[in-house]
């Protein structure tokens, strides 16, 4: 069977899960590796027994690796990817694609330009549950929308974020919980329900000692006239994860695991505009939701991505749709930290002013070193 030949760039967390994920897929192979600290590159290049580098240009530039997948922290992943692209090689980037929706633009320019297939991880997209509410959403039984909301309230101790010295900074991270544990969520909810014209929202930093925030809430304005709402944070313990659309002809809700659609045969706007009854409502029956039997996870993107490339089996999570999180997360944050309503897109050079301000004042913290631990609760 032929294999993609993949590179692995930062290898000091999820590339090193990555690497591992790896082994048991046929249509992919690894390597080589790369790492900007020595040690850590060293370390798991002998681990895959695979060559090693701390600089990913001599990583990218080997005439063995077919497709590079970018796991560094957020800020370099637009250079690495474009570098990547503009040498004709396929890139699979790490979630968020970039920090801000210019970085973003720019990877998309490069991928549009050069024609190189290019992914992101929102390996949550593969799941069974999310696949069911995907085809639910794109057979229009939702019909026009009204209403979305999500709610992801999660966990992270202090522990956590003292863990390495660029955690939860704004010349770190560029954010907080909606950069670093909001992504896969944010990622859904404007997959299924698309992206709002307005964002207003709050943010603060509640329960933890860091620079960015660690909750999050928005009112949303669709162009339609639909109304939304988002709530995230990493303060709440157990946690909620909850997304609900509502629309014309149906209403999806996800709580956890457990999905869940009503079907309104006659609509919810057209029964109101032709019923004579005052308290009659619409008639709503629940419908089962049979789940698809795929493959889910890590795994299912690297090797949807090999197939992609092997096969032109069409992307799980197209690197193209990656922007949408970014433009939630800046909008979010913009509005957040301003007390404005920011209109989307989000103003590329008024979101890159406001952001290098944050980052001119931003600390770096005295936590000793970095602890790179793969994460194998949040996956």
């Amino acid at each position: 069977m032929a294999r993609i030949r993949y590179g692995i760039v930062g290898t000091g967390g999820m590339g090193t899960g990555h690497a591992r994920t790896m082994q048991a897929i046929e249509e992919c192979t690894l390597a080589a590796v790369c790492d900007i600290a020595p040690e850590v590159a060293e370390s798991v290049g002998e681990e895959f027994d695979v060559p090693y580098y701390t600089d990913y240009h001599d990583l990218i530039n080997r005439d063995d690796i077919d497709a590079v997948i970018v796991a560094t922290p957020h800020y370099s992943h637009p250079e690495i990817c474009i570098y990547a692209m503009e040498r004709g090689k396929p890139v699979l980037s790490e979630k968020p694609i970039a920090v801000t929706v210019s970085g973003a633009d720019a990877m998309l320019e490069a991928a549009q330009r050069t024609g190189v297939p290019f992914g992101v991880m929102h390996q949550s997209r593969s799941e069974p549950i999310w696949q069911a509410a995907w085809d639910l959403v794109k057979s229009g039984r939702l019909g026009e929308l009204y209403r979305t909301m999500l709610v992801y309230a999660d966990f992270r101790s202090q522990a956590y974020y003292d863990s390495a010295g660029w955690r939860a900074t704004w010349d770190g991270e560029g954010g907080g919980v909606l950069i670093n544990q909001a992504p896969h969520s944010l990622d859904r909810f404007t997959w299924l329900g698309g992206l709002p014209s307005r964002v207003t929202a709050f943010s603060a930093t509640r329960n933890h000692r860091i620079e960015v925030e660690d909750v999050a809430a928005a009112m949303l304005e669709y162009p339609n006239g639909a109304v939304g709402y988002v709530y995230c944070s990493t303060t709440e313990a157990p946690g909620t994860d909850i997304l609900e659309l509502s629309g014309e002809c149906g209403k999806l809700q996800v709580v956890g695991k457990d999905l869940r659609f009503w079907e309104l045969p006659e609509g919810v706007k057209r029964f109101s505009d032709t019923s004579p009854e005052m308290w009659q409502r619409p008639p709503c029956n629940e419908v089962p939701v049979e789940l698809p039997a795929c493959e889910s996870g890590h795994i299912a993107i690297l090797r949807n991505f090999a197939r992609h490339l092997l096969h032109g089996e069409p992307l799980i999570a197209p690197g193209v749709e990656g922007i949408k999180t970014v433009e939630m997360i800046n909008a979010m944050i913009l509005s957040g930290r301003t007390s404005e309503a920011v209109d989307l897109p989000v103003d590329r050079a008024r979101y890159d002013a406001f952001l290098a301000e944050l980052r001119a004042t931003s600390v770096r913290k005295d936590t000793g070193p970095d602890r790179r631990i793969t994460d194998d609760v949040h996956h």
